[in-house]
């Protein structure tokens, strides 16, 4: 979990999060994510790894694209570790 928060640590991870979260199908590719950030293809490309490696995002090659996807299990776990009472214990 620690690596996951980390990984969201980052505010251009987080954004990429976002933005793949909320794209048509819920999934983008990186020539979808290049618009919004002022980045190279390859600093987008990274990011999108690091937040797959901590198993946020899942990815399938179509072509020559690889789009991304987020994993909900995932963020539902982030989200009920983020929502426990004060002092409780897992």
């Amino acid at each position: 979990m620690a690596r996951a928060f980390k990984a969201l640590g980052d505010p251009v991870r987080l954004r990429i999060l976002s933005i793949v979260s909320s794209h048509v199908d819920g999934e983008a590719c990186v020539c979808d994510l290049s618009a919004a950030f002022d980045l190279t293809q390859p600093t987008i490309s990274h990011h999108l790894k690091v937040l797959k490696e901590v198993g946020l995002l899942t990815s399938e090659r179509r072509a020559s694209w690889v789009y991304y996807r987020v994993v909900p299990e995932r963020l539902a776990e982030l989200s009920a570790l983020l929502s426990l009472p004060t002092g409780a214990v897992t």
